[in-house]
């Protein structure tokens, strides 16, 4: 990503040598993951919901399915946002809809149990994921939510007020006398 940021930077901008660790937790890029994985999937289901349907033996739930594709891009959008615990509780919520509408498909009748037993194997797993990015971004960012930070004991000035007192004009006119 280094290297990209390269390529934009003015003439006159400073070079970017290397960047510093980041300040996501594992818990925020899983929910990052999972947001980008819900846009996919609601695309997918935007798309083709035929295919879908036919898969598992749905047919005629191609319009719910689409609905399911909203909802997933929605839910996508909100992982991916500040308010990521928001998203993934609606994720969770709508995995508990696909597990409500894929039990039906498991019936001996149909002909294509065995991709519903897949479909619903896949969404369980995805519902365990959502569970877990959501207890773990809600356990790291509930100690900052609804407090504010108290800086009272800190200057930002290391070496107190009264010593950086007239340090600017000091400095600029060493700079002037240093120039004549």
């Amino acid at each position: 990503m280094t290297s990209i940021t390269q390529i934009a930077r003015s003439p006159g901008d400073p070079k970017i040598e290397h960047t510093g660790p980041s300040s996501l937790t594992s818990g925020d890029q899983m929910a990052r993951a999972l947001g980008w994985f819900s846009l996919a999937l609601g695309a997918v289901e935007l798309l083709w919901p035929g295919s879908i349907t036919r898969a598992i033996g749905l047919q005629g739930k191609e319009t719910l399915v689409r609905g399911y594709g909203v909802r997933e891009v929605v839910a996508g959008v909100q992982t991916l946002s500040v308010d990521k615990h928001v998203g993934l509780a609606s994720r969770i919520a709508g995995d508990m809809l696909d597990i409500a509408t894929l039990l039906p498909a498991l019936s001996t009748s149909n002909t294509k149990r065995a991709n519903a037993k897949v479909a619903l194997g896949a969404v369980v797993a995805v519902t365990v994921l959502d569970c877990v990015a959501y207890a773990a971004t809600t356990m790291a960012h509930a100690r900052n939510r609804g407090q504010r930070r108290d800086y009272a004991d800190r200057s930002g000035l290391p070496r107190g007020i009264e010593a950086s007192r007239g340090l600017a004009a000091a400095k600029a006119i060493q700079a002037v006398r240093a120039a004549a």
